[in-house]
């Protein structure tokens, strides 16, 4: 998974899933609000 940064500030958020926080300027901001698209890791598939 892709960090997710603020779009204020545009530092590292933390916590999540569904809201996160920016330490550097205090700011919630909820996953729905953010560019950020889960990709589930390749599962095998059998023959």
């Amino acid at each position: 998974m892709k960090t997710v940064n603020c779009p204020r500030c545009h530092h590292e958020l933390d916590e999540g899933p569904i809201m996160y926080r920016c330490a550097n300027c205090r700011r919630a901001v909820y996953a729905a609000d953010l560019e950020n698209e889960y990709v589930p890791a390749a599962q095998p598939v059998a023959a």
